[in-house]
Formats: structure tokens, sequence, C-alpha cells
């Protein structure tokens, strides 16, 4: 089953099961990837599709730091159930060790020597860990790793 399926059936599930917070952030996301789709006139797969939910979260997690400093904690709660809902749709992330040793081969492979060679390396890992590991921590370590 893909990835699409699954949501639309998570749908279906909690229109029956009346689950209105649910409903709602699902089908801003089956939006998301409608909009996708017309935009560039093609059907996603779940790669693709993952992208999309990882963008939709980084949105979610900004504007909760938002909401968080204006001292707006209802929506602060809204954002932040929207937040575990999508997350429901990420695959499982990798652990700092995982991405330790996968950014330590991508650095190999590419034979970096340096910080100038950041998009060599990041340029390996971003297909291999896009939705698994958060891209932000895993340029910190490639950072890390080229700086030595």
């Amino acid at each position: 089953m893909s990835l699409k399926d699954q949501i639309n059936d998570d749908m279906k599930a909690a229109m029956r099961a009346r689950e209105t917070e649910r409903l709602g952030t699902i089908r801003l996301l089956l939006a998301a990837i409608k909009q996708r789709e017309v935009d560039e006139r093609v059907t996603l797969d779940d790669a693709a599709i993952t992208a999309v939910i990882d963008k939709m979260i980084k949105q979610r997690k900004d504007s909760i730091s938002q909401f968080q400093s204006a001292g707006r904690t209802d929506l602060v709660e809204k954002e932040q159930a929207e937040l575990t809902i999508l997350s429901a749709y990420m695959p499982a992330q990798m652990s700092e060790a995982e991405i330790a040793a996968e950014v330590q081969a991508a650095v190999a492979q590419s034979g970096a020597a340096g910080p100038q060679d950041m998009g060599k390396v990041m340029g390996i890992l971003k297909p291999k860990l896009a939705g698994r590991a958060d891209m932000t921590a895993v340029s910190g370590l490639v950072k890390a790793a080229l700086a030595k």
C-alpha cells in the first residue's frame, strides 16, 4: 500500500470516527499533495510525499515557536496536535550513531578534504537521509567532520 493510499484510508477512518481535528489535518496534507501534483503535473511517489510531509512538519515547528513567543497557548496546542498527526506518516527516525556512520561514509565516498566540500557530502546524504533525519543536525555533523 502506498503512502497516499494509507493517508486516504486514514481520512475515511477519521470521517467515520468523527475525529474533526485529525480529519482536518489529513485534508490539509492531501491538499498539499494534490497542489504539488497539479503544479508539477506528476503523480507523487512515496519519497515526494514524505518531502511534502517534512515541509509541513517544519512549518508547524516554526509556527509553534512563534506562537509560544507571542503567548498564544491555544494556537500552540492546535499546531502540536497537527504536528503529532503529521509525524505519524514519517518513516522511523535514525539514531545519532546511524547518522554519524552515514556522514563518515559520505565523507569517505566523496573524498571531501575540508569545509569547501560540504556541498558534495550533503548531496550524497540528502537522498539517503531525507525524512529519516533532521537535515539541520546532519549539516552540523558534516561541518564537524570536515573541520577535522
